[in-house]
């Protein structure tokens, strides 16, 4: 069963650790009662309690993160493939984390870990134990407005337009996007380049099939932020959705330069 196999995963690799941990609370404890014949000050046994009751909260976090994960597992899920080391620096990275929003972030890189090993770096996991729920929800608006175009890119082709600022998304946001790691920003803008005549693009599941005016080396226009390699591990599971009239901003943007659309045929 897939329950049985991120434990084993999950709860095999992480146990030495824990071991280690109860086996210093018992110590401790075995020592505030040996000590307590002799005398102990009330400083060290409130000490002593207070360490019992943040390991009880860290312990809480990892497992409610690893329980969001369990429903998020494919089928052909292969925890038992993911490093050792990648899961002993996640659970010690995500222990601190309590807030629900939060953990569901973790959890989903988690589920996403055991379903294609390779998939999140650990200089990811690291990233996201320093990302606060402000920076995590601005990522996720910006992810709005991220297509396929071969790669996750945002189209922002101006960031004072109406329609990004009044979903969270204006120079500010991207300069904080920005300093934090996630994103790229060019004035001037990206462009891809050396483009076939017909390629395929997506936003949302919805497919599309743009026309360029040359049979090769096309250029397109990727508006003026791109994701960073950080930022492409993190946006499939950042819980974004499509922005409402975003698709035909695009693709009315793209008519007006005469390039020819054409539903992606099944």
């Amino acid at each position: 069963m897939l329950v049985e196999k991120i434990s084993d995963a999950v709860g095999g690799i992480f146990k030495p650790y824990q071991i280690v941990r109860v086996a210093k609370a018992e110590a401790q404890a075995d020592q505030v009662r040996a000590e307590s014949q002799i005398g102990i000050s009330d400083l060290q046994r409130r000490a002593f309690h207070r360490f019992l009751e943040e390991e009880g909260k860290k312990q809480k976090n990892i497992e409610d993160i690893t329980q969001k994960a369990l429903p998020l597992l494919e089928e052909n899920s292969k925890p038992n493939e993911v490093e050792d080391d990648w899961i002993t620096n996640f659970f010690d990275r995500c222990r601190l984390i309590s807030d629900d929003d939060m953990q569901s972030l973790w959890s989903r890189v988690l589920a996403g870990e055991a379903n294609s090993p390779g998939t999140y770096s650990k200089r990811t996991v690291g990233f996201l134990s320093d990302l606060d729920k402000y920076e995590a929800e601005l990522f996720t608006r910006l992810c709005g407005f991220v297509w396929r175009v071969r790669e996750l890119v945002p189209l922002i082709y101006d960031e004072t337009q109406e329609i990004y600022n009044k979903h969270g998304i204006d120079p500010g946001a991207v300069m904080d996007l920005e300093t934090i790691g996630l994103i790229q920003y060019e004035l001037v803008g990206f462009r891809r380049v050396k483009l076939p005549k017909r390629f395929p693009v997506s936003y949302y599941g919805t497919k599309l099939i743009l026309n360029l005016p040359q049979e090769t080396g096309n250029e397109l226009d990727d508006g003026r932020v791109v994701l960073t390699k950080i930022g492409l591990e993190l946006a499939p599971i950042c819980g974004s959705k499509p922005v409402e009239g975003f698709f035909d901003y695009v693709t009315d943007r793209w008519k007006s330069y005469g390039y020819i659309i054409d539903p992606e045929k099944t």
